[in-house]
């Protein structure tokens, strides 16, 4: 367990190359001034974006509703935790004035880019109202 990183996993830097090719660039990287430590920030834009792992954040496919078949108990209560501390953390985000976008490890390239600028774009559009 302690092996396993929680900043510049294989999915973060996939999803950090994924915006960089398509030109989305002004992010910050794990900002610390928002709740939870987001994984990617774009400040003018106020998007916070968490790139979660299916297996440790409860995600509903295939390899989020797999569990470990040893002390299958622990983990059961472990993800449900971890699902209830991303609610809690998006609600506060939210409540600054911000935007969540959550990107999951079995979704396609298109569907996080398409998420990510339509979040973006969504921003600048209710500003300019």
């Amino acid at each position: 367990m302690r092996a396993i990183g929680s900043r510049d996993t294989g999915l973060e830097r996939r999803v950090r190359s994924l915006l960089w090719r398509t030109g989305l660039r002004g992010y910050r990287l794990s900002c610390d001034l928002l709740p939870g430590k987001p994984d990617l920030v774009f400040r003018k834009a106020r998007v916070a974006v968490f790139v979660h792992g299916c297996f440790w954040h409860g995600h509903d496919c295939k390899r989020g509703r797999r569990l470990p078949k040893t002390n299958a108990a622990y983990w059961r209560e472990k993800i449900e935790r971890n699902k209830r501390r991303d609610q809690t953390v998006a609600r506060e985000i939210a409540a600054l004035g911000w935007k969540v976008a959550i990107v999951w490890e079995c979704e396609s390239d298109e569907a996080i880019i398409s998420r990510i600028k339509l979040m973006i774009c969504r921003r600048f559009a209710s500003e300019a109202e």
